[in-house]
């Protein structure tokens, strides 16, 4: 059988920790889908970016769909879930690098850039583009996790690898 190599949720400790987190957080939440200190465009540029990381196919084909909507070009989506951030705008590019090295420490943020979002956005910019990070790792990880139980049920048959 092959190895299941997607991040997913190492406890259920953890699990339970980011389901319980939106409900300590609706007003961020709300800010982040709704305040427009992040538009639309550059929210799905996030999404996409996390679950470039993670690679969850739930997400990557939902937020795909969504940033179509939303306006970014087929060409951009393809890159932005390849990794590839050369078709960014200039001025989102920092919080796109963040977005990458959050996903890639698994949802830790690391201090000096943290320190350098909020310099370039401001403490309440940034803190609402940390809300979508935690929002769109959380979904990933939920979706991985999933399939990594798929992936033990059907002995290695489905789920994905």
């Amino acid at each position: 059988m092959h190895q299941f190599r997607r991040r997913t949720y190492e406890s259920l400790r953890e699990m339970a920790g980011d389901l319980l987190w939106p409900l300590r957080h609706r007003t961020q939440i709300r800010q982040a889908m709704r305040g427009g200190l992040v538009s639309p465009q550059f929210r799905e540029r996030l999404m996409m970016v996390v679950t470039a990381v993670n690679e969850c196919r739930y997400c990557a084909y939902y937020h795909a769909r969504e940033s179509e909507r939303v306006g970014l070009p087929k060409s951009e989506i393809r890159a932005l879930l390849a990794g590839d951030l050369v078709n960014a705008p200039e001025e989102e590019l920092p919080a796109l690098l963040y977005a990458q090295g959050f996903a890639e420490r698994n949802g830790r943020f690391d201090p000096t850039a943290h320190h350098s979002l909020q310099t370039t956005y401001g403490p309440t910019r940034a803190a609402t583009i940390e809300t979508v990070l935690h929002l769109i790792r959380t979904g990933n990880l939920l979706g991985n996790t999933t399939d990594w139980l798929i992936f033990k049920l059907s002995l290695g048959h489905w789920g994905g690898a």
